[in-house]
């Protein structure tokens, strides 16, 4: 969770991201030129605040045995071709919805804005900090390799925190770092954490324990069918405006149905 503890985190991955927006540019260039259909053109993105909920999640029994996130693959599979994320990933923030909706039914919580947060800290657990090291999801939902941040130690641009866990989550015996897809440092994690995939552990690697546990600590800050609400909740993750207009954009992109940029 960021808490605004990684700014400098985001300059290298806009200098990766500049250059795959390069590539594919140049990409649908050629194309055109050789009479190919460029590609889809994105709609506008809405600025309102909340960003729209999105496609309606498909109604399942989230109190039933073993990883109920698999329920809802029929839901997600088309939205996860239409966006770009992750089936996985999807199902992983439609599911941790459905769950706040039945144990915090006052946060109004959408799978939207779970995406959103997805996006920007890790790119829904696909991002390493290395161009050529991508991580993946495998077929129960865990990123591999894990995915651990930098060393909170004070440098420029990034909060000095010590470690508090004996480097149980993160690795670390100096110094704390943020670890998952959600990117959760060891006192919010112990704090927030929750199993969502049935197997008995929370585990920040894995993509349903992520987004579940991410939706509690937003649900922690109250109604998020308000815009005040709702950007309380994102500050309490990373208290930057910045950082929730980026959330706002990426969420807005995934209720149209269309990939985040």
């Amino acid at each position: 969770m960021g808490q605004g503890l990684r700014k400098a985190a985001g300059c290298g991955l806009g200098v990766i991201l500049a250059v795959i927006l390069v590539v594919s540019f140049v990409g649908w260039s050629l194309s055109f030129l050789e009479g190919g259909a460029p590609i889809k053109q994105l709609q506008p993105i809405p600025e309102d605040v909340p960003p729209a909920r999105g496609e309606i999640v498909a109604p399942i029994d989230v109190h039933a045995p073993g990883r109920t996130s698999d329920k809802l693959q029929f839901w997600a599979d088309p939205i996860a071709a239409d966006t770009g994320i992750s089936s996985a990933a999807v199902r992983a923030y439609a599911n941790a919805e459905l769950i706040a909706k039945d144990a915090w039914p006052e946060c109004n919580i959408a799978w939207t804005t779970l995406a959103g947060i997805g996006y920007v800290e890790t790119r829904h657990g696909t991002y390493s900090g290395e161009l050529f090291n991508a991580r993946s999801i495998d077929e129960n939902g865990f990123i591999h390799p894990p995915i651990v941040g930098i060393a909170l130690d004070g440098s420029p641009g990034f909060a000095l925190i010590r470690d508090t866990d004996g480097g149980k989550l993160d690795g670390d015996t100096e110094f704390d770092r943020a670890v998952g897809p959600m990117q959760f440092i060891p006192t919010s994690w112990a704090k927030y954490g929750r199993d969502a995939n049935g197997d008995g552990r929370a585990d920040p690697n894995q993509i349903d324990d992520a987004a579940l546990s991410a939706a509690n600590l937003l649900c922690s800050r109250g109604d998020m069918s308000t815009p005040e609400g709702w950007t309380a909740a994102i500050r309490a993750y990373n208290n930057s405006q910045e950082y929730v207009l980026k959330v706002r954009n990426a969420a807005a992109s995934y209720a149209l149905r269309q990939p985040a940029v």
